[in-house]
């Protein structure tokens, strides 16, 4: 039985509006049950707070923003932090591309990908998608990075 808030705050990149809500409802019987209820909680929020949600994400591979501890280790694993010259100039490219169609960063849940080229290619691939399916893609995305998320934790 979860009950208890505060392990799960950091779920959200920066948002931990969405953990605080959901725990209205709680208690939660495990861990599939209080993720329902998160994104039950996204998807009742209004367009503006899920623009804020998704905006509160960093760039893939970008190299001067502070990251969250969570997406600093998903971006290590996936081999973001350590990027070629070349890499890091496609990733740059492809964020201000996207950010600048969309007007905010392209999310992807690294975990859930072979490599950074299989990143690169969903990249490219999304920036033909219009911004309501762009925007639909980021919260399922949401949505996997925080199950993952949620599995690290023991509470």
């Amino acid at each position: 039985m979860i009950t208890a808030a505060d392990p799960f705050l950091s779920l959200f990149e920066h948002s931990p509006w969405v953990v605080e809500r959901a725990f209205s409802a709680a208690p939660f019987a495990d861990k599939a049950a209080l993720h329902a209820a998160l994104m039950q909680v996204v998807e009742d929020a209004t367009p503006a707070e899920q623009l804020a949600l998704i905006r509160a994400h960093p760039e893939l591979g970008a190299r001067e923003v502070p990251l969250t501890e969570a997406s600093q280790a998903e971006q290590q694993g996936a081999g973001l932090r350590a990027l070629t010259p070349e890499e890091f100039a496609r990733f740059t490219a492809l964020n201000t591309a996207y950010r600048e169609k969309f007007g905010f960063p392209f999310i992807v849940c690294v975990r859930l990908q072979p490599g950074k080229a299989a990143i690169l290619d969903q990249f490219a691939k999304r920036l033909d998608n219009d911004a309501d399916m762009e925007q639909a893609q980021a919260l399922r995305e949401i949505g996997s990075i925080t199950w993952l998320r949620l599995q690290d934790i023991n509470p």
